[in-house]
């Protein structure tokens, strides 16, 4: 299927919802509730850093990496391939596991058949020794099945099951992943929420207790399934987190209203803030995670948001497209001048251009704030830190109202990011990749966000920037907001 830039915004929100929510939840997991809201402050089981996911997401990104590149989930190779990731991840990268994914993990290695035969039966055995595998790490790292295949929820379904049941035989473990994998694709194609629409692709005899479970957590206090290491308890949890914070009106912060809801339910934390920022972010997208988790966001094997959004988005169109964005090295582009042009009203604030990238040590910028896309090796820019490189999602043309539903919200969260960056100290490099339409806007709500009188602060980029393209609704909500 075609795949918008609607699309991949909401497809890319996906991993980077379930990572922040996951590193949200961390500090909080088997612990006292947050007073307040939750902050990614770290600590948790780990011990993890501030901004650290946990084993949700690790677990998440072993299904991811087969999936980004190009392989059938729904195949032997693919689900070898998620196999052989998981037991190297158990060897060499995981904070924390889960006992039932320890033993299935570590007592495969004695079984006969390929990798992914190994797990299973593995999985299978400790089903007939204990009778209980319905725990919810199945649940936690399935949120990438549903972008696997976007116009097939037959096959989502197929590959949800199967790589549920590589760790987890019980039904209701693979239940659970099939109707978060395909609320996942739904939300992603059709931007709506909504957990019932894989009712009918469960296990026959679970159905109508699927129903019920599900009719009895819509709207419910999160609260309420605290014993949420249970499969069902944590799908149940996740969902009341999301619906009872819904306010109908397609706002970008319900992602973060519902993922504090999701933390303030207590027990698994993390792994319930985790699948509910999948969903979260799958329908709302990456321009919805607000600036302050971006820019914290990170973990296991050496990942930041960029990488996120490029594993996920590779994921949707079946695999890396070498030379093509965003798996491409870079996106300079050497013949679109440089600008450096100092903000009229803050002149520690640089509009520029893409090529401006290449200068940011010699322009002497502390910071960056990218509007447009960017390649592996853009990112962060030499000499930056990678939490003092802030990437924000416009969706084609900027001022397309139904490619960019949350444009107020990005342009606020990147004016929100440039005075941060200015309260630390720290010199911006502000661009896109012209330097003519985005980085003047943001420049223009800046102003404004300073107090700045939207006329004047008009007139004043106007001046500033040459070839500036002051127009159209991408200049209008810059200036008024929507």
């Amino acid at each position: 299927m075609p795949v918008s830039p609607l699309v991949v915004d909401r497809a890319a929100g996906c991993l980077l919802g379930e990572a922040c929510g996951d590193a949200l939840g961390v500090p909080y997991e088997m612990a006292a509730p947050p007073v307040g809201e939750a902050v990614m402050k770290g600590g948790g089981l780990g011990p993890y850093d501030p901004g650290e996911w946990s084993d949700d997401t690790q677990m998440t990104l072993c299904v991811a990496t087969a999936a980004a590149a190009g392989l059938d989930l729904t195949g032997p190779d693919g689900l070898d391939a998620v196999a052989e990731a998981f037991v190297a991840w158990l060897a060499g990268g995981a904070t924390d596991v889960g006992l039932q994914t320890r033993t299935v993990l570590l007592d495969a290695a004695s079984l006969p058949g390929r990798p992914h035969e190994q797990l299973t039966a593995s999985a299978e055995a400790l089903h007939a020794r204990t009778g209980h595998t319905a725990g919810n790490g199945a649940l936690m790292r399935t949120s990438v099945v549903g972008l696997f295949a976007l116009d097939d929820r037959e096959k989502t379904a197929a590959a949800a099951r199967a790589v549920a049941r590589l760790t987890h035989a019980d039904d209701l473990a693979s239940d659970s992943s099939v109707l978060w994998s395909e609320a996942i694709r739904v939300a992603v194609t059709e931007g709506t929420l909504d957990l019932a629409a894989g009712l009918d692709l469960v296990a026959d005899g679970n159905r109508a207790r699927w129903a019920d479970w599900l009719e009895e957590a819509t709207g419910a206090d999160p609260g309420q399934f605290q014993n949420n290491g249970f499969t069902v308890t944590a799908l149940q949890a996740a969902w009341a987190a999301i619906t009872t914070t819904d306010r109908g009106d397609g706002s970008a912060m319900h992602v973060q209203r519902g993922l504090q809801a999701a933390v303030r339910a207590g027990h698994d934390t993390d792994t319930v803030a985790a699948v509910a920022g999948s969903l979260l972010g799958a329908r709302y997208g990456a321009s919805a995670i607000p600036t302050q988790w971006r820019r914290m966001v990170h973990g296991w094997p050496g990942y930041r948001a960029h990488d996120l959004v490029e594993i996920a988005v590779s994921t949707v169109r079946g695999g890396r497209r070498p030379g093509e964005w965003p798996s491409v090295a870079t996106m300079v582009d050497p013949d679109v001048p440089s600008l450096a042009l100092p903000h009229p009203i803050d002149p520690d604030i640089l509009l520029g251009s893409i090529s401006d990238l290449r200068r940011a040590r010699e322009l002497g910028v502390q910071a960056v704030v990218s509007l447009c896309p960017l390649g592996l090796d853009d990112v962060p820019a030499e000499g930056m830190s990678p939490r003092d490189h802030i990437e924000f999602w416009f969706n084609g043309d900027a001022g397309d109202a139904d490619a960019n539903p949350h444009l107020d919200f990005v342009l606020d969260d990147a004016s929100s990011a440039l005075r941060q960056f200015r309260a630390e100290g720290k010199r911006v490099l502000l661009h896109c990749h012209t330097g003519s339409s985005r980085a003047p806007a943001v420049a223009l709500r800046y102003a404004v966000d300073l107090g700045v009188a939207p006329e004047l602060a008009q007139t004043s980029i106007r001046s500033a920037v040459p070839d500036v393209r002051a127009e159209g609704r991408l200049w209008e909500v810059a200036a008024h907001g929507e």
